[in-house]
């Protein structure tokens, strides 16, 4: 077990509490089974952990609405920070880095003889351009580390081509989703959005996972053969 602290600032105000690290970090990730009791090492919220300053229950009430200390750590821990150990920050990013050399070996290929990049040819570059592999998805992060990589390997990734019709009454949570891939978009006359998107041939899986998350199933693709 390793205790840490969650932080917040909320209406220009700090407030901390003493949490189980693994535990506070699978809460955050919405993990099944784990509640506030699992992670929650103190019944105290302080405003200054280290030196003891406890908050009072009118900066709480102020701040969270409540004094009620498992609802205040509750979204402390979801909406705040919870700190890690640099052993952690470097094993989240061993994890990450394979996942991106695994995902490129698998999908990306050589620009100049369109043929397959090796794991090592990949880990070589990434370690050269020293690109950033940051703990968020690998779709929200893909197309700068290809940008990164260009400049030291001739990399491009094998994409598939859709035009999507997203129905009006679901364009706005739609939009994000198909933004990061669009390369260009029309709102038809009943409102309905179209849009041609370029989806990296490994998430296109994931892509419409997402769309028909958002949408019910109801948006209408069809693949673009060039």
């Amino acid at each position: 077990m390793t205790s840490t602290i969650a932080r917040i600032k909320k209406a220009g105000k700090h407030f901390e509490i003493m949490v189980d690290m693994d535990k506070a970090l699978a809460f955050k990730k919405n993990t099944p089974g784990v509640s506030v009791g699992n992670f929650l090492e103190s019944d105290d919220i302080y405003t200054d952990l280290k030196k003891g300053n406890r908050a009072s229950d009118e900066d709480m009430k102020s701040s969270f609405g409540t004094t009620d200390v498992n609802e205040i750590a509750s979204r402390l821990v979801k909406e705040g920070e919870v700190q890690t150990t640099q052993e952690h920050r470097s094993e989240v990013r061993e994890v990450k880095y394979k996942q991106v050399v695994d995902f490129l070996s698998r999908n990306a290929i050589d620009a100049q003889t369109r043929n397959p990049i090796t794991a090592e040819r990949i880990r070589s570059a990434l370690d050269e351009s020293g690109v950033n592999i940051k703990n968020v998805p690998l779709e929200n992060q893909i197309n700068e580390i290809i940008e990164s990589l260009s400049k030291i390997i001739p990399i491009k990734l094998e994409t598939k081509k859709f035009k999507v019709v997203v129905p009006a009454i679901y364009t706005g949570k739609s939009y994000g989703v198909v933004n990061q891939y669009k390369e260009k978009e029309d709102w038809l006359n009943n409102g309905d959005l179209q849009v041609m998107v370029n989806v990296p041939a490994g998430l296109v899986m994931d892509f419409f996972d997402k769309l028909n998350s958002v949408t019910h199933g109801s948006a209408l693709s069809e693949e673009i053969k060039e």
